[in-house]
């Protein structure tokens, strides 16, 4: 099976030098795809050999068009399947095999995914949060997160990735993949090593908003995805909040409302705490799961309006 790795990165600096480290010496066709660095991200690129697709800058970028531009550089000499991974991501020695493999296992396969880790868990809180919320179980799955090895046939079925969407884009071509009736696995291995770099309440708050972007713009285009993460920020974003002003005029409304965050805390920290999470972390991490909430309904409203006036959907960074 012919393997190529298609790389995006904006600003990534030594996080892209990493990443592109990790991928020499097997033989792979690298295209790494820049989304307007001024950090001297090109020159890495092309100083480790790979090939480099500079976005035009006046037009918004978008994960997704990043790539969708790699994987039209391929042609016409288009592998058989190819690897896309973030530019703050390294792959694990072994793994582009071991996913290979698996893929070849059988035709309606389309997509293979692995386990992705932080490098820096222990760094902040908040790299913390996102190591959890890379752990998910493996087997048949119904979407994942951007680094992915897919069969180039069932890219094509599709149509790539939406070039529009800002956040949870690789989501929503999942959606899509399924529909058309391929498999979407993941295995029990080690895939990719993601530095977050996420060390401050502003950069989490951003991600946060990002991610209600993804929730509302994706959730729309699919309205059985996303349907619980939607009305939990209905809920406890708006609703509650909204009762809780009311309740200042009427004391048990407002005990009421205390009490149902309270409870969808305690529920929090305790799903945490049953993946095997200690105690101190799971009340850590629940306190900032439960206050997601807020950024994410930001996020979904910014969609909202975004879409009403007609504006571009620009992306949201958080580093």
């Amino acid at each position: 099976m012919k393997i190529a790795v298609v790389l995006i990165g904006r600003n990534e600096g030594a996080r892209l030098v990493a990443s592109l480290a990790s991928l020499s010496g097997q033989g792979l066709r690298v295209v790494y795809v820049d989304s307007g660095s001024s950090d001297g991200s090109v020159a890495a690129a092309r100083a480790a050999g790979a090939e480099v697709v500079e976005l035009d800058t006046t037009t918004p970028f978008t994960a997704a068009r990043a790539r969708n531009a790699g994987f039209a550089a391929l042609a016409p000499d288009l592998p058989d399947a190819v690897q896309f991974i973030d530019g703050d991501c390294i792959v694990v020695p072994g793994w582009i095999d071991r996913a290979a493999a698996a893929l070849m296992a059988e035709d309606r396969i389309g997509l293979v995914t692995g386990w992705r880790s932080e490098i820096h868990p222990e760094a902040s809180v908040f790299n913390a949060l996102c190591d959890h919320e890379w752990h998910r179980p493996a087997g048949e799955i119904t979407a994942c997160g951007g680094d992915m090895l897919v069969r180039v046939a069932a890219y094509q079925d599709v149509g790539g990735f939406d070039g529009t969407i800002i956040a949870s884009e690789d989501e929503e071509v999942c959606q899509r993949l399924r529909k058309a009736g391929w498999r979407l696995v993941r295995l029990a291995e080690p895939m990719t090593r993601h530095d977050a770099a996420m060390r401050t309440f502003g950069q989490w708050w951003r991600r946060a908003v990002r991610s209600g972007h993804g929730f509302a713009q994706v959730g729309e285009m699919h309205p059985g995805y996303f349907a619980r993460e939607r009305a939990r920020v209905w809920a406890y974003g708006l609703a509650l909040p909204l009762l809780a002003v009311a309740g200042l005029f009427w004391l048990p409304l407002l005990a009421g409302v205390l009490s149902a965050y309270a409870l969808s805390y305690a529920k929090t920290v305790q799903g945490l705490r049953s993946t095997g999470m200690g105690t101190r972390s799971a009340l850590h991490q629940g306190l900032f799961l439960s206050l997601s909430k807020f950024p994410n309904l930001i996020g979904m409203v910014t969609y909202k309006l975004r879409k009403w006036r007609g504006d571009a959907m620009q992306i949201i960074e958080y580093k």
